[in-house]
């Protein structure tokens, strides 16, 4: 693996895990701030453990390049979410690093997440 790759693999990884951690540690708080930001009800309680799976499996280098391949996946939903609350009328919390994260929605969410995707096909394809 490029070193390129692997700094984006450890960039992809720590964001997952801080999202992940910082979701459980909001208890309660994190599955009501999803639902007002219309995630589907089905997943909110298996985000933060799939970001927390994905984000170690990005740090250790397992199963490369799988774990980048699933970090693109959900941010691209994650993204399409953001987009989807940007064009209505409700700004609701991004609760995207759980209590960290408490301002409305903003474009500069869907400019971080594009960074973020960046990094994710440069830690698959290296």
């Amino acid at each position: 693996m490029s070193t390129i790759g692997l700094i984006a693999s450890i960039v992809v990884g720590v964001t997952f895990l801080t999202a992940g951690v910082s979701k459980v540690a909001a208890g309660g708080q994190w599955p009501v701030t999803a639902r007002e930001m219309g995630a589907p009800r089905v997943t909110i309680p298996f985000v933060p453990w799939v970001e927390i799976s994905v984000g170690a499996a990005l740090l250790a280098q397992l199963a490369v390049p799988y774990p980048a391949i699933a970090a693109l996946l959900l941010l691209v939903a994650f993204t399409a979410l953001i987009v989807v609350r940007l064009s209505g009328d409700e700004r609701p919390s991004c609760a995207c690093f759980g209590s960290w994260s408490a301002e409305p929605v903003a474009p500069i969410h869907v400019v971080r997440n594009a960074i973020l995707i960046g990094l994710a096909v440069l830690a698959m394809l290296a």
